[in-house]
């Protein structure tokens, strides 16, 4: 590959990660239904045309967030699982990092689980910054239970349910742990 075409593959990369990283901070700073493709082209300083050689659309741009999220979100739960080796305690500080990265980052978090978007879930397709966010929740159980995939996914689902409805204000925030200390007696120990 020649160094013109290595430089132009890099400055591209550059632009599509620009364009990521804008579209979240616009998100974070005034809501999803700001960004538009005219104003991310704005903010990034490129054209609209530019903006669409990279992305189809709002849509694809979400999607594209949400992935990144994804990954961020994965290593938020590797470094909270690594910090407590005993697996009771390494379930229970995952879901707090996985709590406090929805309400850290609500925009961020819509685009990963509330918004619409083609991202798929336990399939073969499944991004792998995604399926490194659910293997740790699954490296929280035993390794000889045979059901810790579907224990991660009904963790996964209880604190999805718990983020909406606590950043909605339907659920009081100030008995969070007493919802984390109930879901995990249940399903800490559960044998295979």
């Amino acid at each position: 590959m020649s160094a013109i075409k290595e430089r132009r593959e890099r400055e591209r990369a550059q632009r599509h990660q620009l364009i990521i990283t804008a579209a979240r901070e616009l998100a974070e700073a005034e809501g999803w239904e700001a960004v538009t493709t005219r104003r991310l082209a704005e903010r990034v300083e490129y054209s609209q045309p530019v903006l669409y050689s990279h992305f189809s659309g709002k849509d694809a741009i979400v999607r594209a967030v949400s992935i990144d999220g994804f990954g961020e979100l994965a290593a938020h739960l590797g470094r909270a699982r690594s910090a407590t080796p005993e697996p009771g305690q390494a379930l229970h500080a995952v879901c707090r990092a996985y709590l406090k990265f929805a309400t850290e980052r609500p925009a961020l978090y819509q685009a990963m689980f509330v918004m619409p978007t083609d991202v798929k879930f336990a399939h073969a397709e499944t991004p792998p910054q995604l399926r490194a966010a659910f293997d740790e929740f699954v490296s929280c159980f035993r390794p000889d239970n045979a059901r810790r995939e579907l224990f991660a996914e009904v963790v996964w689902s209880a604190l999805h349910g718990v983020a909406v409805l606590s950043d909605s204000g339907r659920i009081p925030p100030d008995t969070q742990d007493e919802r984390l200390d109930f879901l995990i007696a249940r399903l800490a120990d559960t044998p295979s």
